[in-house]
């Protein structure tokens, strides 16, 4: 059998300019951190490897090719065991998908980590996998980054209570949190004990200054196997914040609605698009039985609702459009005072007075120019965005 040509030989001059340049014929465990070093080099934001489907890196919101031969089951084997580990398949075939974190070391001074989702397909008619990778920077951004308003920013930090950040999937929920809690580490006075459980962790804090502070990080299901049992976990541990990655069924809402009750700021997100549907979906996770008492018993404790959307944005990149409320004391008292199936529609009569409706931040962001008219009609119409 005639040898095989080196991939550089059978590349055309196009396909190099997108393609790694020291692409192996077989990948083995110790191309994976070169290849993915090359696509962060490269300015990729997004890294998806499929079985049977060349690797392509999304680099400003448009896919180019990675490799200029398909990745194959052997190759794709090989990228789940350096990431994941060798059970990876097994995990995938009992019917889950696989969130974690990556880290390379390129020297001992620096870093990269990735954000990883592994998820079973189907690919020519065999059991496959995709493996989806998000670089994350290399320390979280700032509030000003962001262009977070100033009103969110007065409000993010109460003495107690909750603060919940809301967007389907993609919005930046994470890295808004992760800018709201660099802003709490660098205040003078530091923030106290802060711990954090997340799935998986994605921001971490070691470069920035903060002596007043200490910041530990759990990893679901990794070190603890829930987000409710990391709230019973932080409430043995005597922290100022907690921050719950995500508030996903009632025994985790019921465990954050407990920690900020005692005496605690709790952080966490949910995907809802809007806060009047945020305090209704949190609500409606409970039994009928117990609704009203646990519609009541958050409403003593929400402080802050945040609610995030990424649209593409006028001459590339994305911009974040905001719709938050403030639950000040006689907010929340007026609904406590309110039978809970009227908070919906009252919420969306006052939102405007204790914070902005995301109408008026599309509406802001198109009359600047940042965002086009399509984007600008699909967010006023109610249909929001990814």
């Amino acid at each position: 059998m005639a040898s095989r040509k080196p991939i550089s030989l059978l590349k055309s001059k196009d396909s190099v300019a997108e393609t790694w340049p020291d692409e192996p014929e077989r990948f083995t465990e110790e191309h994976v951190d070169d290849y993915l070093l090359w696509c962060v080099k490269k300015g990729t934001s997004d890294i998806t490897l499929q079985t049977d489907r060349q690797a392509y890196n999304e680099i400003a919101g448009i896919l180019y090719p990675g490799t200029y031969r398909v990745i194959d089951g052997v190759d794709m084997q090989v990228f789940l065991t350096k990431i994941y580990g060798p059970d990876a398949m097994a995990r995938l075939a009992s019917g889950t998908d696989l969130d974690v974190s990556y880290e390379i070391k390129p020297d001992r001074y620096s870093r990269i980590r990735f954000r990883v989702n592994i998820t079973a397909v189907l690919a020519r008619g065999r059991d496959a996998a995709q493996i989806t990778m998000r670089v994350l920077p290399a320390e979280p951004p700032t509030m000003e980054d962001l262009q977070i308003e100033q009103e969110i920013i007065d409000n993010w930090a109460p003495r107690q209570g909750m603060v919940i950040i809301t967007g389907p999937t993609g919005s930046g929920k994470s890295t808004l949190l992760a800018a709201g809690n660099r802003m709490l580490l660098e205040r003078p006075h530091g923030c106290g004990k802060m711990l954090t459980y997340e799935a998986p962790i994605e921001y971490t804090y070691d470069t920035i200054h903060s002596p007043r502070s200490l910041v530990s990080q759990t990893e679901i299901p990794r070190h603890l196997p829930s987000f409710a049992d990391g709230v019973r976990n932080a409430l043995r541990r005597k922290p100022s914040i907690i921050l719950v990655g995500e508030a996903r069924d009632n025994e985790t809402i019921s465990s954050a609605i407990e920690a900020a009750q005692t005496g605690h700021a709790v952080y966490t997100t949910t995907h809802t698009t809007g806060v009047a549907e945020t305090i209704r979906r949190m609500v409606s996770a409970f039994d009928k039985s117990e609704r009203t008492e646990r519609a009541y018993a958050l409403m003593e404790t929400v402080r802050l609702i945040v609610t995030q959307a990424l649209v593409p944005k006028v001459g590339g990149g994305r911009v974040g459009l905001r719709e938050w409320m403030k639950f000040p004391d006689e907010v929340r008292e007026k609904f406590l005072d309110m039978d809970p199936d009227m908070w919906t529609v009252e919420i969306k009569r006052m939102i405007s007075s204790y914070g902005q409706t995301m109408n008026k931040s599309a509406t802001i962001a198109f009359e600047e120019g940042l965002i086009e008219r399509r984007y600008y009609l699909l967010m006023t119409s109610g249909g929001g965005a990814d």
